[in-house]
């Protein structure tokens, strides 16, 4: 079993398995009885019509659309993209991770430009990350752009987010674009980046 896969299905049996409000064991809110079931059926199912319907259905628990849009992203079916996009950009650093590892191999030609619009969005500058990371193992024409602008913000005085700037320095490296080597030579004032740049 992928390593991705196995960390997530783990992750995820533990979530359908957590008692609800209610008691009963439950992925959701409203304390849905049966999750583990539902669990074993997502993960041991090879019908992708089953997998896209969770993906459009309402009702269901948040861990069983991210094991959907997972099994379908790592199949290549790009039903799961806008499900995928929407993980990327989650504030539970785990489920951004799984569905960075889902796009890379989902092949959607849409996937780029948005890694790119979700590591430039300023105001969600705190979930960067691993879109930043996926545009470097993407290597489209969208990264080093991104990384250069997203860069150029973290170079700022206080700037929080030193994991981001990081992730951005050693993507640049990575690619070995010359557009990039302004924004390193900046870097290197930054003692928390100078090594990498």
């Amino acid at each position: 079993m992928d390593e991705e896969l196995r960390m997530l299905t783990e992750r995820l049996r533990a979530e359908s398995a957590a008692p609800g409000p209610t008691g009963s064991a439950s992925g959701s809110a409203s304390g849905t009885p049966g999750a583990p079931a539902a669990y074993d059926r997502l993960v041991a199912t090879g019908d992708h019509d089953e997998l896209a319907a969770v993906l459009t259905e309402p009702g269901h628990p948040l861990w069983a659309r991210e094991l959907a849009a997972f099994r379908l992203g790592v199949a290549g079916d790009r039903r799961a993209f806008e499900s995928l996009v929407l993980l990327l950009n989650h504030r539970d650093p785990p489920r951004c991770a799984s569905a960075a590892h889902a796009l890379a191999r989902l092949g959607d030609p849409r996937t780029a430009r948005a890694a790119a619009a979700l590591a430039t969005n300023e105001l969600r500058v705190a979930y960067a990350l691993h879109p930043v990371r996926l545009l470097v193992e993407l290597r489209a024409p969208e990264a080093v752009p991104a990384l250069i602008t997203t860069l150029r913000r973290r170079l700022r005085p206080h700037d929080p987010y030193r994991r981001v700037a990081l992730a951005c320095v050693e993507g640049l490296g990575t690619l070995g674009d010359d557009r990039a080597a302004p924004i390193l030579n900046d870097a290197l004032a930054h003692p928390a980046l100078a090594e990498a740049a």
